[in-house]
């Protein structure tokens, strides 16, 4: 975790959560705090005592965590993050598309914010924000917001399981963050400088990503993951290349990534076979290029 802090540019915690408590309804609790460990981890254990809707988000996360348990990285104020426990009224074995599900609901929910000033119409959204399975949000190539989708269980209701979606949108140091991981990161300043859309405020953002969400869940619980294919192929950043899904180190699978299946699971063409991807890490393959001699 980066701890070097520059000056905010998100609100004062308590002006963000009494804002967030004016507009979003049915939420048990809604806070925002200056500094935890973990948002996720705060609200998983909150979870196993209450099936409300809860959110929380804070300014800066000691112990913040993406996927495999990786720490997040980032500066307080450069980055916005915040998690959402739901409960949810879905058997176990279709718990998993809910990963991919976090993350198409809140690209979409992005790309309406990111139109540019006076567009309404579907076909003029940001092209370049697209979801990479499970549920990166990324502009072109670049990693803008990761995700975290987990579950707990409350004790006398275990067949109501609450899920607790985790987000963090990089809102600026995006330069810096590419040099200090040695990978390509965007940020949601880039993004409206390049779609030329009207800023918004931060409870912009987390009112749209939550509403999708709860929308989202609700779609899924009445028509199941199948009812989500075609719209995340419109978003998908992975549909035609080359990838690698790659397991502590080992290259499981190499072939063509080929969309999703009703489970939510990535498909991949290799060795002439379709297999669907539940697990590992997506490593795009470099296109290759001719050379004329």
């Amino acid at each position: 975790m980066l701890i070097d802090t520059p000056p905010s540019g998100l609100p004062a915690p308590e002006t963000l959560a009494r804002e967030l408590s004016a507009r979003l309804d049915g939420f048990e609790s809604i806070d925002w705090t200056v500094s935890t460990g973990s948002t996720n981890a705060d609200l998983l254990v909150r979870a196993r005592h209450s099936t409300g809707p809860m959110l929380l988000g804070a300014h800066h996360q000691d112990a913040g965590r993406g996927r495999a348990g990786r720490p997040w990285q980032c500066r307080a104020g450069a980055t916005l993050m915040f998690s959402c426990a739901l409960p949810v009224r879905l058997p176990s074995v279709r718990l998993p598309a809910l990963s991919p599900l976090a993350g198409l609901a809140a690209a979409e929910a992005l790309r309406r914010l990111a139109r540019p000033a006076g567009e309404e119409a579907e076909p003029h959204q940001p092209d370049a924000l697209r979801v990479k399975w499970p549920n990166d949000l990324q502009w072109h190539d670049a990693k803008l917001a990761g995700i975290l989708v987990e579950s707990a269980r409350h004790p006398t209701l275990p067949q109501t399981p609450t899920i607790v979606i985790g987000m963090g949108l990089n809102m600026s140091d995006a330069e810096r963050l590419s040099q200090v991981l040695s990978r390509p990161i965007a940020d949601w300043h880039t993004v409206i400088q390049h779609t030329g859309a009207q800023a918004v405020s931060a409870a912009d953002l987390v009112c749209a990503a939550v509403c999708a969400w709860r929308d989202a869940i609700d779609e899924l619980e009445r028509h199941g993951f199948g009812h989500f294919i075609e719209r995340f192929s419109r978003l998908d950043a992975l549909a035609g290349r080359e990838i690698d899904v790659i397991d502590r180190g080992t290259v499981l699978y190499r072939g063509i990534a080929d969309g999703l299946d009703e489970h939510g699971r990535l498909m991949v063409q290799t060795d002439g076979r379709r297999v669907p991807i539940t697990v590992g890490e997506i490593s795009i393959r470099p296109r290759q290029t001719e050379h004329t001699p």
